[in-house]
């Protein structure tokens, strides 16, 4: 028995599933997880020892690769004053004029200490702020695990086969209208259906949860006067995309102003973190200036802030985004070079450092069609993959994300395997 089937017996015994997030478990694309011993550039090391180039990225924060010497200094030079307040810190100041900086959209941001935080927090506000009850999201968005959200949700809950959770009480999800992703007479009908009830409408701008899938043309704009015409927030939720696919993030790229925006994982530089942020007038409905209620112990943690703050910098410093949109387009490039010899019908949504592999012959543009594509199949290749020594999202219906450590020989070491593995259909 290797090291991490060890490790995952004695897991299960101790934790649900063995895991401490579900889609690790590996369960949708068969066999044991393996254990991570450590992590370097773009490549994790085993606890058998086995280096694997890495497509997850901590599925989504290490934009720069892992264990980067830049960030873990700024770590360790935090760590040497302390590890946790409970006041302000000089390091939340600058990353919130970072943000500010980063985004035109938000003049005013609170840290917290996760994603669906941030989401849950950007919800409550917009409900504060509005005075209504109901909110809109879409389905296969995933905005985190909190219960007016987790309906009809996309990233574990749908590898999983539960995209609506247990433990959710039906009068929070009646507050949740759920529409299909890139269908604007949906949106006009649930607005004509419930006049002056919606607080907000929370999307995914390019959907990360269901695999990869970008909105059609107009679709955000159309969100954007919908949204306006009847009294109602927009969140973007840019946990995922934030940071990774411009400097402004989805905004920038399609020049859509939302009202508030939830941010996360690349501004903690690989520790746990969130944000929400937006309007002035907005964000001063929070408490100690207004009646919406929100607080963390640990929010504007002073290792999470050094560590995101010297990631940003990084951004700034190296503005990777076409490299990252060049390594992206290589690796697809690959995949459907091999489909094609094969005769195999393969999407391939890409845009920058994020793209995702669905095995069917239909365009992905919502849930439906996402949930069309074979999954045993990707299943298959996900083992290939791995006995290539190439770990992607166990999940057909995940991210693939790149980071600016992937160039050269893991890229192309890559690219051969994916092609492999394709071909070995």
């Amino acid at each position: 028995m290797s090291i991490s089937e060890q490790l995952f017996a004695r897991a299960q015994q101790l934790i649900p599933g063995g895991v401490n997030s579900p889609v690790r478990a590996f369960r949708s694309v068969g066999g044991a997880p393996f254990f991570t011993q450590s992590a370097n550039g773009a490549r994790l090391t085993t606890a058998d020892g086995r280096e694997l180039i890495d497509f997850v990225c901590t599925w989504g924060p290490a934009i720069h690769g892992h264990n980067h010497p830049r960030i873990r200094a700024a770590i360790a030079s935090a760590l040497e004053r302390g590890t946790s307040f409970g006041t302000p810190n000089p390091d939340e100041v600058e990353m919130a004029e970072l943000i500010v900086d980063f985004f035109p959209s938000i003049e005013k941001v609170r840290m917290c200490n996760s994603g669906t935080e941030a989401t849950m927090s950007a919800i409550r506000l917009a409900r504060g702020f509005t005075r209504r009850d109901k909110i809109i999201k879409f389905a296969g968005c995933y905005h985190g695990h909190s219960d007016s959200l987790l309906v009809s949700a996309g990233s574990g809950a749908l590898t999983h086969g539960n995209p609506d959770s247990a433990g959710v009480p039906a009068a929070f999800a009646r507050e949740t209208i759920v529409l299909p992703y890139n269908d604007t007479a949906a949106i006009d009908a649930a607005f004509a259906a419930n006049p002056g009830a919606i607080a907000c409408v929370i999307v995914e701008p390019y959907i990360g949860n269901v695999g990869f899938i970008k909105p059609d043309a107009g679709y955000l704009a159309h969100l954007r006067q919908a949204t306006t015409a009847h009294g109602a927030l927009l969140i973007f939720d840019e946990v995922m995309t934030g940071f990774r696919l411009a400097r402004g993030g989805v905004q920038e790229l399609e020049k859509i102003t939302p009202d508030l925006t939830t941010l996360g994982k690349i501004i903690g530089g690989g520790l746990p973190v969130g944000a929400f942020g937006g309007r002035a007038e907005i964000m001063d409905h929070l408490a100690p200036l207004g009646p919406v209620y929100q607080a963390g112990t640990l929010s504007g943690n002073p290792l999470a802030m050094a560590a995101g703050i010297a990631s940003l910098r990084l951004l700034d410093e190296l503005n990777p985004y076409l490299k990252l949109d060049r390594l992206g387009r290589q690796v697809v490039a690959a995949a459907q070079a091999a489909a094609r010899k094969k005769g195999m019908p393969l999407q391939t949504p890409q845009v920058g450092s994020m793209f995702s592999l669905f095995f069917t012959p239909t365009p992905v543009r919502d849930m439906p069609t996402a949930l069309a594509s074979d999954a045993k199949l990707f299943g298959r290749f996900f083992q290939a993959c791995l006995d290539g020594g190439v770990f992607l999202p166990p999940s057909a219906y995940e991210t693939w994300f790149l980071s600016t450590a992937h160039e050269g020989e893991d890229i192309a070491r890559a690219c051969e395997v994916v092609s492999s593995a394709i071909e070995s259909l």
